[in-house]
């Protein structure tokens, strides 16, 4: 494995931000650190790149320890949310500052700064100074200076979460294109379940300062291991046995042989819906929504929603029938109902 994180563990009084998280990266990985704000993802992000401390594990890059390496020695890429370009000097001279700093040629870096303009997109703000630029802009200038050491690991800090939404999308996919061109390792901290989904080779999902579940984007989607990573991976219609028992017995069939405290997890879209006359649930309300259209409906198991493509013919009012496949419902652990592992 490139990059190991065992049992990282970092305190601050007595708050316990990180309990014993391990984690690991292969060479060419885009990994997210994904959760709610206060989960420990930025604090673990910051112990790698070794702007803070370990108070307990062991963080390796190539079965080499990196815990006496200061920062600059670790040879790590770092974009944070705030750009951090420096406003006196020009987009070439900020693109070219660490290049400068360990003595490459002057010619060596005028061509690479013209090099990683092009590959971020803008080869015409080489002059410009950050403050004539845009949010947009200063982010991919700031993606460009941080690729710009050829950097073992790249690390991001929500880099996204200050534009707009439709810069972020295209920054997004550029993100993601420039770092499957230069096969960087790459670590990002979001709280953006879509931005993780549509960016990661492998998520990382973290609540109260421990890992919940890592795995593929299609694993924690269609898979999650707990109701936290159901619901915030999504939209999930969450069941208890007793309701799925009562009035869709066929779910059962798929139900884990454990005394864990269970919830059948069911997407929206995994829902069939066909109108009836004597339909058993009713449609409550639609909400079109471009590609889609989602119904609340009033089910004999409780509210659900539904999700649907194409000249759907319900209307709110309407009696339907539901169906749902066996294999399209995934049992999750409620552990809304145990005690938590980490303080909040």
């Amino acid at each position: 494995m490139y990059l190991t994180v065992r049992d990282a563990t970092k305190t601050y009084g007595t708050f316990t931000a990180l309990d014993r998280v391990s984690i690991e990266i292969e060479k060419g990985e885009f990994v997210c650190l994904l959760g709610p704000s206060g989960c420990g993802k930025t604090t673990l992000l910051r112990l790698i790149a070794g702007l803070t401390d370990l108070d307990g594990g062991e963080i390796t890059l190539e079965g080499a320890t990196l815990s006496d390496l200061p920062t600059r020695k670790r040879g790590f890429g770092i974009v944070f949310q705030s750009y951090s370009l420096f406003p006196n000097m020009t987009v070439a001279e900020n693109i070219g500052y660490g290049l400068k700093i360990r003595g490459a040629p002057k010619d060596e870096v005028a061509t690479r700064v013209k090099e990683l303009l092009a590959l971020v997109k803008l080869p015409q703000v080489a002059d410009n100074l950050p403050g004539q630029l845009s949010g947009g802009q200063q982010q991919r200038i700031a993606l460009a200076r941080a690729i710009a050491v050829d950097p073992r690991v790249l690390l991001l800090d929500e880099p996204l979460s200050a534009l707009d939404a439709k810069v972020r999308a295209t920054l997004r996919d550029e993100i993601r294109q420039v770092q499957r061109s230069l096969g960087i390792p790459t670590l990002m901290v979001t709280h953006d379940q879509e931005e993780a989904l549509a960016l990661a080779d492998k998520i990382i999902c973290m609540n109260h300062g421990v890992v919940v579940q890592a795995g593929t984007p299609e694993d924690l989607y269609h898979r999650p291991a707990t109701r936290f990573v159901a619901e915030f991976m999504g939209i999930s219609n969450l069941l208890p046995a007793s309701e799925i028992e009562q009035h869709f017995p066929d779910l059962l069939t798929t139900r884990p042989s454990s005394d864990e405290p269970y919830l059948a997890c069911i997407r929206p879209e995994q829902i069939g819906v066909t109108p009836a006359k004597d339909g058993t649930a009713t449609v409550r309300s639609i909400s079109f929504l471009g590609n889609l259209r989602r119904l609340e409906v009033d089910s004999p198991a409780g509210p659900l929603l539904v999700e649907t493509h194409g000249g759907n013919a319900c209307r709110a009012g309407d009696r339907v029938n539901l169906s749902i496949e066996p294999q399209a419902c995934t049992w999750v652990i409620d552990d809304a109902a145990q005690p938590e592992t980490a303080p909040a």
